[in-house]
């Protein structure tokens, strides 16, 4: 089905209205009007709390958990929204490596939602984001690349398979609702906090894969979520340390930023995500999304006809906590027409604040009766009425393995670009008996303590050319360790580099550092003088090749997982086909769709 949709058939599929949402059965409607009758307000308002949990294992006899077993009892929280893990790290100066992050477990994860489900009057509405796969949150689940790499091998078809593994995933472990995909069209190179992790820069091709990843989500039996509405893509400001603003006129949202979410839509996305942004040109008041009944009311549900969830993005970015309280903020959200507030700061402090504003008039209860109308409804769709609990033996069997993790490696096979080969050098033709030097080249070297660069580069190269020797070079690598590897390059046959950049929510950082571009540059301009082959490989921000203009042979993979660099690998080996293209332009470089093509060795 999705394999057959071409450029010239996307803008019609895009512009359909908003399809409505699956009928429910007798019984569901049935359980959705009692139980709306018997809630009190307290009840009514605490289904709009979506409160934050880890997946780690959590003990029931902890304070954590009696925390939020409190928060289901006495705030009657009515949804629950997963974030992996964290550990205490030394908050030190000079040489902070650290990094807090961890992965969580699917099965203390599923273990956590079957405890929490049992103790909750109603069925909990359990939510995460698992953009590019539950593995973004939890370990040992497939991990597929980041969007703009399915944008690169150009197959919603891709973005279907995928989007339907993380549905069955998901669900195994008692997840349902996934806030991706996401529909902003990256159209900024300067963006900080969306880049790779949109589809690419052309509205009908995102539109095109939002709405296969939805319609696969959604056989899966999972909620899809559009985010971030009504478009984050073009903004050079991180909505986790401040406020964009867009400056755009209507008519450019109509044509760029709307379409991916009218092509999600038309599949039938259950919920979207609103941003925590300005857009005067639709709110003159100047309000964020979130806080905007013109942008909620108007846009999205008048003009858009969507009639299914609506999320906040987290509450406790810095883009909301700067504005206003936890509970000045969720009765804001409220009032401005949203259904779920997420991830609140407080989660207690947010539900007394609407209870307060309904009591005062400032928000009718007709509104809030709307919206847990909305959210009953969509856990009868998912059969909570009847069964809330997963088999954890079952999980096992359908979370992660060699069927998931063979989709996930096609789509990083098929993504590989080949922007520059001036010299000719891809693929490598380098004996295997020859020498390689590989550069590992970091933005910054903290951060990385669940995805560490070259991991799985190094093994993959010295399995090919087993003269392979590795250096890592960061922004903190001295003048002296820089000359140093500098000098030692002329001893090789080759050099590799690879070369990973970030576009982190939260770091507000970008780029490489100077000096490391300014190394780059010597490397390629040795490797000229000696006729030495010299290839990067770009993971994450592909942006990066614009300060990397003498790199004479440079792929992209869009990406930092162990799939796309086994396929760089098999990229510069010749064991495969090069057949991916630019789904964003590089100014002063190259437009959307340039690509260089290069067969396998074998054919």
């Amino acid at each position: 089905m999705f394999r057959a949709l071409v450029v010239v058939g996307l803008l019609a599929l895009l512009l359909q209205p908003a399809a409505a949402q699956p009928a429910l059965d007798k019984v569901a409607q049935q359980w959705v009007a009692a139980t709306l009758k018997k809630l009190t307000l307290e009840q009514l308002v605490g289904q709009m709390i979506f409160a934050p949990l880890n997946s780690t294992y959590l003990s029931s006899d902890s304070d954590q958990y009696e925390a939020l077993v409190k928060l289901i009892h006495e705030s009657h929280v009515g949804g629950l929204i997963a974030f992996g893990g964290t550990e205490p790290m030394p908050n030190v100066m000079l040489n902070n490596t650290y990094g807090p992050v961890i992965l969580g477990q699917p099965l203390e994860l599923a273990s956590l939602f079957n405890r929490l489900q049992a103790v909750s009057a109603l069925p909990l509405l359990t939510t995460a984001d698992f953009e590019w796969g539950v593995a973004m949150r939890v370990a040992g689940t497939t991990k597929f690349p980041r969007a703009m790499a399915f944008g690169a091998a150009g197959d919603p078809q891709l973005a279907y398979e995928a989007g339907k593994v993380v549905g069955l995933e998901s669900r195994a472990i008692g997840v349902h609702v996934d806030f991706g995909p996401v529909a902003d069209v990256n159209n900024n190179p300067r963006n900080p906090v969306i880049n790779i992790r949109s589809f690419g820069e052309d509205p009908a091709r995102v539109g095109a894969m939002v709405n296969g990843w939805v319609t696969g989500l959604q056989d899966a039996g999972m909620l899809a979520t559009l985010k971030h509405f009504p478009g984050h893509g073009d903004t050079d400001v991180d909505s986790h340390l401040g406020l964009p603003i867009i400056t755009h006129p209507r008519s450019r949202l109509d044509t760029v930023e709307l379409p991916p979410f009218q092509g999600g839509m038309a599949a039938g996305a259950a919920g979207v995500m609103v941003a925590h942004m300005e857009m005067p040109a639709i709110d003159p008041e100047k309000r964020p999304a979130t806080f905007s009944p013109v942008i909620i009311g108007d846009v999205l549900r008048g003009q858009m006809k969507f009639d299914g969830l609506i999320f906040t993005d987290s509450m406790k970015m810095a883009a909301i906590t700067k504005m206003a309280s936890p509970g000045e903020a969720a009765v804001l959200a409220v009032k401005a027409g949203v259904d779920a507030i997420l991830d609140s700061p407080d989660s207690a402090a947010a539900a007394a604040a609407i209870v307060a504003a309904v009591k005062d008039g400032t928000i009718p209860r007709a509104q809030v009766e709307r919206s847990v109308r909305r959210l009953l409804e969509s856990k009868a769709r998912l059969g909570l009425h009847k069964t809330r609990t997963v088999n954890l033996e079952s999980a096992t069997l359908l979370t992660g393995g060699r069927k998931h993790e063979a989709v996930a490696q096609a789509v990083s096979d098929r993504a590989i670009t080949l922007i520059k080969d001036e010299r000719a050098m891809v693929p490598l033709a380098t004996p295997r008996t020859g020498s390689v030097m590989y550069l590992s080249v970091l933005d910054y070297p903290s951060g990385w303590r669940i995805a560490a660069p070259s991991r799985t580069m190094i093994p993959e190269l010295r399995a090919r050319w087993a003269a392979t020797e590795a250096f890592e070079i960061s922004d903190r690598t001295t003048p002296t360790e820089l000359e140093m590897v500098r000098a030692l390059a002329a001893k090789f046959d080759a050099v590799v580099a690879g070369i990973y950049v970030r576009a982190s929510s939260g770091s507000g950082r970008l780029d490489l550092a100077p000096q490391l571009e300014q190394f780059l540059k010597d490397i390629a301009r040795g490797t000229e003088r000696r006729k030495q082959p010299f290839v990067s490989v770009l993971f994450g921000n592909p942006y990066t090749a614009m300060g990397m203009p003498e790199a004479p042979a440079v792929m992209l993979t869009y990406d930092f997982s162990d799939a796309s660099a086994r396929a760089a690998i098999k990229a510069l080996a010749g064991e495969m086909p090069i057949g991916g293209k630019l789904p964003i332009a590089l100014p002063g470089m190259f437009p959307i769709g340039h690509g260089l093509r290069r067969g396998s060795a074998a054919q």
